[in-house]
């Protein structure tokens, strides 16, 4: 009498089949992650280029004058800049690469206008918003006036081509004391801020440091004080025209953190 294999036996093992099936898969699809992640940078920056003509062709995002990774300088030659995450035609970048970034700014314009921090014309610390660079009226205009000085043009020309390198926006911000003005060029405060802060944008446009979109110009006359308009020091540091390197990540910049209690960025003040 032939026996039968037993069927029920041989059923139980079928499982195995569709195990060994879904583990073959899960593998693959790790090693397709992996290879992704260790995919070539030039690559990358190839896709994102091709990407960014596909969209400039639609008429989405407007022509690009530079190549991604430079900046022209006030000679007209490209520069690197600090590399950057392209999304969406738009500049992204985490906060800690953003904290990391203004940190070697700082450090730059520190060596760069060492002289005039000494001189007590130019402070420098991180603000809510970003880098702020101060630029005291003693030290860049003439009482009343909105034109900077001939003598602090080279000064001038030196923080543009070095602000021009870095992937940020620049608001530029005229302040005053709260002593009111009234001449024949400026009716009052507001006029003279807004004025100061807009000869500083022009200057910088004119030296060809950076593309007109990066830059703003604003005026807020003695309402954004940084010191008491009570003593003749406090007005003299309140005249002033404010640089803002705005990175376009949200954070707030002068927040304590955790691992620093006092803030993430050391304070540069007349007093270092």
């Amino acid at each position: 009498m032939r026996r039968h294999p037993d069927r029920r036996h041989a059923g139980q093992e079928r499982w195995l089949v569709s195990y060994a099936d879904f583990i073959t898969l899960l593998f693959a699809f790790f090693v397709v992650l992996y290879a992704a992640s260790k995919a070539d940078q030039k690559k990358q920056m190839q896709v994102s280029e091709s990407i960014n003509a596909a969209f400039r062709s639609l008429g989405v995002f407007g022509d690009a004058k530079r190549r991604p990774g430079t900046a022209s300088g006030a000679n007209g030659i490209d520069k690197p800049v600090l590399p950057m995450n392209i999304v969406m035609g738009e500049d992204v970048l985490s906060p800690a690469r953003v904290q990391d970034d203004l940190g070697k700014i700082r450090r730059e314009m520190e060596q760069l206008l060492s002289n005039q921090v000494a001189q007590h014309t130019v402070s420098i610390q991180m603000g809510r918003d970003g880098l702020v660079i101060s630029l005291r009226e003693a030290g860049f205009f003439s009482s009343g006036s909105a034109t900077p000085t001939p003598e602090t043009l080279p000064t001038l020309r030196l923080i543009a081509e070095e602000l021009g390198r870095a992937p940020y926006d620049l608001r530029i911000e005229g302040h005053t004391d709260n002593i009111p003005i009234h001449t024949a060029e400026f009716d009052s405060n507001w006029e003279l801020s807004s004025a100061r802060a807009t000869r500083i944008a022009r200057l910088f446009l004119d030296l060809k440091a950076m593309p007109p979109e990066r830059l703003s110009a604003a005026g807020y006359a003695e309402f954004h004080p940084v010191a008491s308009n009570d003593t003749a020091e406090g007005r003299a540091q309140n005249r002033r025209v404010d640089l803002v390197v705005l990175p376009r990540t949200k954070i707030d910049l002068s927040a304590p953190t955790s691992s620093n209690p006092s803030g993430p960025w050391r304070k540069i003040t007349d007093d270092n």
